[in-house]
């Protein structure tokens, strides 16, 4: 029997699923319509991205630092929703969290890493299946 808090959890990633997937379509249809300086971007992942962190802060210090709610109630927005609508969100979380800990060092190795070796990690794996389909 599955725990509430992950019944909240997939209510939360279910729902951010969704609207990252809504989000995505309608800044893309929009952009392929447009013409300008965002033309051929991937603004609508952008806008997710970006959205996410600004939610994720905001929550992060309602929920957790102001007015502690029940930990389902966290894990459905905060694991669930925003964990699915992006999780560029819980990555720039972690990484101002080592910052306010005084921990600059790690968290310019956290940033310059994840960055460097998640897209590495893309090309290694579309460059496998390439060559392997």
């Amino acid at each position: 029997m599955p725990t509430m808090s992950f019944i909240a959890m997939a209510i939360g990633g279910a729902a951010g699923a969704l609207a990252r997937n809504t989000t995505i379509t309608l800044v893309q249809n929009w952009n392929n319509n447009a013409s300008g300086m965002f033309n051929g971007l991937p603004l609508g992942t952008w806008i997710v991205n970006v959205s996410g962190s600004l939610l994720i802060g905001i929550l992060y210090v309602l929920l957790v630092e102001r007015f502690p709610l029940h930990t389902e109630l966290r894990t459905l927005l905060m694991v669930g929703f925003l964990g699915a609508f992006t999780t560029f969100s819980t990555y720039s979380l972690d990484t101002l969290l080592l910052i306010e800990r005084g921990l600059v060092i790690q968290a310019v190795i956290y940033t310059l890493s994840s960055v460097v070796f998640c897209l590495l990690a893309t090309w290694l794996g579309m460059a496998l299946t390439r060559a392997l389909a």
